[in-house]
């Protein structure tokens, strides 16, 4: 296991935070896990070949709530026929990949940018805040946030392998997608 190590200004007083060897990293590590499942499982059902038929966003698209900030938009996307195909393509394949990437610990940081994306479109493109603003979409989007704050795949993940790769020491900019 590797260890993390990060000072916090708390207070504007500057705390170590260790959390790679502690109840935390574990934590850190199940909510990736269970997250990846999440998002692996709602994408590879929706694959074709899973599905037994092709993806299609177009109902939800054109049935986006009234209350919806997105609902112009998405009425929009499923009348243009190449976005609502990239649409239907990169649905069910992003979220697969999103899953799988948390799953084994890969490109951490990148597939939590994406599946806090896809989680913003789905919290505002549902609208569903008749019992306030708090619902499973915006829980969605925080697990997403916690996995890519705290480089959930440095601990039990191939991203802490690739992070001591030589390609990745000579380009460490890349630290910024792993984790």
């Amino acid at each position: 296991m590797t260890t993390n190590k990060a000072s916090v200004d708390w207070l504007g007083a500057e705390k170590p935070f260790e959390y790679a060897e502690s109840a935390a990293g574990y934590v850190t590590v199940l909510i990736r896990l269970v997250t990846g499942w999440w998002f692996f499982h709602a994408g590879y059902t929706k694959l074709a070949f899973v599905a037994g038929e092709p993806f299609d966003a177009s109902g939800y698209l054109l049935n986006a709530p009234a209350a919806s900030p997105l609902q112009g938009f998405f009425a929009w996307a499923a009348g243009t026929p190449w976005l609502l195909e990239f649409t239907n393509v990169m649905i069910p394949v992003g979220e697969t990949l999103i899953g799988l990437g948390l799953l084994v610990g890969a490109l951490v940081r990148l597939a939590a940018l994406f599946g806090g994306l896809l989680m913003v479109f789905f919290y505002l493109g549902n609208a569903d805040w008749e019992h306030g603003f708090v619902n499973g979409d915006l829980f969605g989007l925080l697990l997403f946030v916690i996995v890519g704050v705290f480089a959930a795949g440095r601990i039990l993940g191939v991203d802490a392998y690739l992070e001591r790769t030589e390609f990745v020491r000579e380009r460490p900019r890349l630290r910024y997608l792993l984790g």
